[in-house]
């Protein structure tokens, strides 16, 4: 049998039901039989979809057997099919916004709680920081996890790089007023990582923010393979991981790295 180095992944722009994950999740559903039905491996959502972005949130935070990864889990098997979805996590003294995938059998595959609260929008007030990454394997890919404001901090896709990542799923929240930060940092950490950086933003106006899609993925390259618009929609795209491989052998950008030298100048022990 021929081994396939490529894997269809779907981004799932969603506009949350406010406050509401049963309404939200019904349709969500929706959306997870179409992308399984158009051949995805795997469908990712936006950051806190189900209920929607809040970092003064007062809905109950869940374990992994609180509805909304209950749902997850179910759809997922129901449908055959990888999904990222997000919810608030349970944690002392605060929940953690994570993001957490499940495989097309139901069983957990990674979470990741997001490392870079946004503190300009007062998250850090409402939220626990994460501590450590999140990788699972998609097909031929070891992706990794970043969620929305982690795009504006390189360290973590490097790191995600350094332990051999070719493909980082971005859940968001991006707001419409800042879209070409949301572009000019995907594109960024795609080509100077040289690996597949797929974000899913929500769309729609919440009491906390305006929010216009742009759901995209940028290859190895940092070349825009599509781009969502405002609507509501479901964007597939082909990762191929012969891509990677062809980028960092042809252009081994990595190998010119001066760690030694960074370590030095920065003035810290490491």
């Amino acid at each position: 049998m021929e081994e396939t180095h490529t894997v269809r992944i779907c981004s799932a722009q969603i506009a949350s039901v406010w406050d509401d994950p049963d309404r939200t999740l019904k349709k969500a559903g929706i959306f997870v039989s179409h992308a399984a039905a158009s051949g995805a491996a795997l469908v990712s959502f936006p950051e806190q979809f189900a209920t929607g972005w809040d970092p003064h949130s007062g809905s109950p935070a869940e374990d992994c057997k609180g509805t909304v990864v209950s749902v997850l889990r179910e759809l997922a098997k129901e449908n055959n099919i990888s999904i990222l979805g997000s919810f608030r996590e349970q944690n002392d003294p605060l929940p953690k916004n994570t993001a957490i995938v499940i495989g097309g059998d139901g069983r957990v595959l990674a979470k990741y709680a997001k490392v870079h609260l946004f503190s300009p929008g007062g998250e850090h007030e409402g939220f626990s920081s994460g501590s450590e990454l999140g990788m699972f394997t998609l097909g031929p890919f070891t992706c990794g996890i970043a969620i929305c404001y982690d795009l504006r901090f390189p360290e973590l896709f490097r790191l995600y790089a350094e332990k051999g990542v070719q493909a980082v799923f971005v859940p968001a929240a991006w707001p419409g007023s800042r879209m070409k930060h949301w572009e000019l940092f995907i594109t960024a950490r795609a080509c100077e990582n040289q690996m597949y950086v797929v974000g899913t933003n929500t769309t729609g106006v919440t009491p906390v923010e305006t929010y216009t899609g742009g759901s995209m993925t940028v290859d190895p390259s940092g070349a825009i393979l599509n781009r969502a618009n405002e609507a509501e929609q479901l964007l597939f795209c082909d990762l191929d991981l012969d891509v990677v491989r062809k980028v960092r052998s042809t252009f081994p950008v990595t190998k010119d790295k001066r760690e030694d030298l960074y370590h030095a100048l920065s003035g810290r022990k490491y």
